[in-house]
């Protein structure tokens, strides 16, 4: 594959868009959606005059000068004098407050004409940060790593947000420019390099992307288009999105043909949606629906991966076709399987993990079934929550032992392999990682990485002591950091520290107890494909079973079309437990891993995880 897609001619990819800087054979076509603006003027850096925008019955102003090329550094001017950079500018070498960067995309030539994507259900994501994946935190950078993840046995790499955010580092959830990579992890160019490096290698890429909110600092919008929000929907960042209101179409086309042109401009494989939940939407054709349908229609057949992140696990989003193909979006993270094997693992029971607590059917159902909570009630919410979802397939799920959030949400940022039993991480890694559901890791967790992954943001002044302030109101309730003291040991998210204290120690791979780990997650990831991931396909609809024992002891079948079926047996606990199945070889089973020891007199021993395939 590498060879037959380097030896490809080279390629031209640019997403046409109704707004922002586009280079033309007579010069620069700017455009701004302002209707609150009487006029715009275009400030280019270099030139002591201003050119004046018309501004059209839309409230769109727009300008074609010649003045301008790529590379021009520009900046549209307000009534009262405010210069603002582009909202969908492709890049702020200044950061988000200085002047957007002319960039005419037409100008990467790209050689990965031929790459076919990958299936979905084969698919194994590795989710990175880009700042805190290698001591230098670019694209660039990223690039030399890529071999390791062709060795560990990834087929795609999730890429938490890049769009431009304040300071020097972020998450990537405070973004405020959402079309340009963020300065600090390099230019445009080193972002498509980085996704080419990838396909060359035969990995896919996706991208996280944030549509329920904009970043606290850096977005102007509000003040030229004011309808930009709604206060008719809240969300946890204040009032949400105009998607549904007076003036909402051009609000809703910046958001989603800014997946458009992530998808097309920089070749991504698909997208990941941050928290869809706060996406409100009473419209006919909720945002979602139109964006997948856009998404779609825009690179089919070629294969697209849209992946949810939704706390409300609604199933609807997740329908498959006749052809068993996805009508909007292909997978969500599963929180349910994360939390059921978290407690398991870990045995806290703080916040929502209470609810999981010693709760085998959840942690059994969530195997099975993908959602834990289908319409029950979650007292932790307070309200029901979730639809049915047995009827889905397996890979309309993402299973995972750690994730940013489960990690960075706590308030040291401390991986599980910190505290935990190992041999219940590896039982917990164990079920996710051959769990037909899509299994994803976390960078750095397949050598058990000692580095923290903590909050962090680069705010200064008022807003810095409010996230500071915030992130200790936040742990003030749990009972270990119930006194001041305590708190005050919490990292600071805007300490440069903090941020360092996230980037991986590549040189720790060849030590103990790292190696081994590695080794470990390569020997079961390459049974995942060789053993598992041909059997997903062959999963009937509503195939699925699940027996509880104990606390942590379930059993769960998986039917296979034409005969067999694939299956677990587990005791994710500290005891030994009975299990509900036969103790010994079930008859032309076959043993494609085990975790702990053997099944005596039918008790599991501690933290025992076996999975076989029998039949067909």
């Amino acid at each position: 594959m590498s060879a037959q897609l380097q030896a490809a001619p080279s390629v031209s990819r640019a997403h046409a868009m109704p707004f922002g800087a586009t280079v033309e054979p007579g010069g620069v076509r700017f455009r701004l959606w302002g209707p609150a603006a009487a006029h715009v003027h275009l400030a280019i850096e270099g030139r002591a005059d201003m050119l004046p925008m018309h501004k059209l019955e839309d409230g769109t102003h727009e300008l074609l000068t010649d003045e301008a090329r790529a590379g021009s550094l520009y900046r549209f001017v307000l009534p009262s004098g405010l210069r603002v950079p582009d909202p969908a500018s492709r890049h702020q070498p200044q950061d988000l407050h200085g002047p957007s960067e002319v960039i005419d995309p037409s100008s990467f030539a790209w050689t990965d004409a031929h790459w076919p994507g990958r299936p979905w259900h084969e698919t194994v994501l590795y989710e990175l940060h880009i700042g805190a994946f290698t001591p230098e935190g670019t694209f660039l950078a990223a690039i030399g790593k890529l071999d390791h993840l062709v060795a560990l046995g990834v087929t795609t790499i999730e890429v938490m947000p890049v769009g431009d955010f304040p300071g020097g580092w972020d998450w990537g959830y405070d973004g405020a420019l959402l079309y340009a990579p963020d300065s600090t992890y390099g230019r445009p160019e080193d972002m498509k390099a980085f996704v080419q490096a990838a396909h060359n290698r035969g990995l896919s890429v996706m991208l996280d992307v944030v549509y329920n909110h904009f970043g606290p600092d850096g977005n102007y919008m509000g003040v030229y288009a004011p309808t930009l929000y709604t206060k008719r929907h809240k969300t946890p960042w204040g009032d949400a999105l105009n998607f549904d209101g007076r003036q909402s179409l051009p609000v809703r086309e910046f958001i989603i043909h800014n997946a458009l042109y992530w998808i097309e401009e920089f070749h991504l494989d698909g997208l990941r949606l941050d928290a869809v939940h706060a996406i409100m939407d009473d419209s006919p054709v909720h945002l979602l629906h139109e964006l997948a349908q856009r998404a779609r229609a825009l690179v089919r057949p070629h294969p697209l991966h849209l992946v949810l992140e939704n706390e409300d696990n609604h199933a609807e989003l997740l329908e498959r076709g006749p052809d068993g193909e996805p009508l909007l979006y292909t997978a969500q993270w599963n929180d349910d399987v994360h939390h059921a094997l978290h407690v398991a693992a870990t045995d806290e029971a703080t916040g929502y993990y209470a609810e999981y607590h010693g709760q085998a059917p959840l942690l059994g159902r969530s195997l099975a079934e993908g959602f834990a909570f289908q319409g029950d009630m979650m007292e932790y919410r307070g309200e029901r929550r979730g639809e049915p979802s047995g009827h889905l397939p397996p890979e309309a799920f993402i299973g995972f032992l750690q994730n940013h959030d489960h990690i960075g949400n706590r308030a040291f940022g401390d991986r599980i392999a910190m505290s935990a039993d190992p041999a219940a991480v590896r039982a917990a890694a164990a079920a996710y990682l051959l769990l037909p559901q899509v299994p994803l890791l976390f960078m750095g967790e397949e050598w058990a990485a000692a580095q923290p992954f903590p909050f962090f943001c680069d705010f200064t002044g008022e807003m810095a002591t409010s996230v500071r302030t915030g992130r200790h109101l936040e742990f003030a309730r749990f009972p270990e950091f119930a006194d001041e003291a305590a708190r005050a040991r919490i990292p600071d998210p805007g300490a440069a520290a903090t941020f360092q204290s996230a980037k991986l120690d590549w040189s720790a791979l060849d030590r103990p107890p790292y190696a081994e780990w590695l080794a470990w997650y390569q020997r079961i990831i390459a049974v995942r494909t060789a053993a598992i991931v041909p059997l997903i396909p062959r999963i009937a609809t509503s195939g699925a079973r699940f027996d509880v024992a104990g606390p942590g002891a379930v059993a769960v079948r998986w039917r296979l079309e034409g005969g067999g079926e694939l299956a677990l047996d587990a005791n994710l606990s500290a005891v030994a437990a009975a299990i509900p199945v036969p103790a010994g070889p079930v008859p032309t089973s076959r043993v494609v891993w085990q975790e702990g020891g053997d099944v005596v007199g039918g008790m599991a021993p501690r933290w025992f995880m076996r999975w076989s395939v029998s039949g067909g």
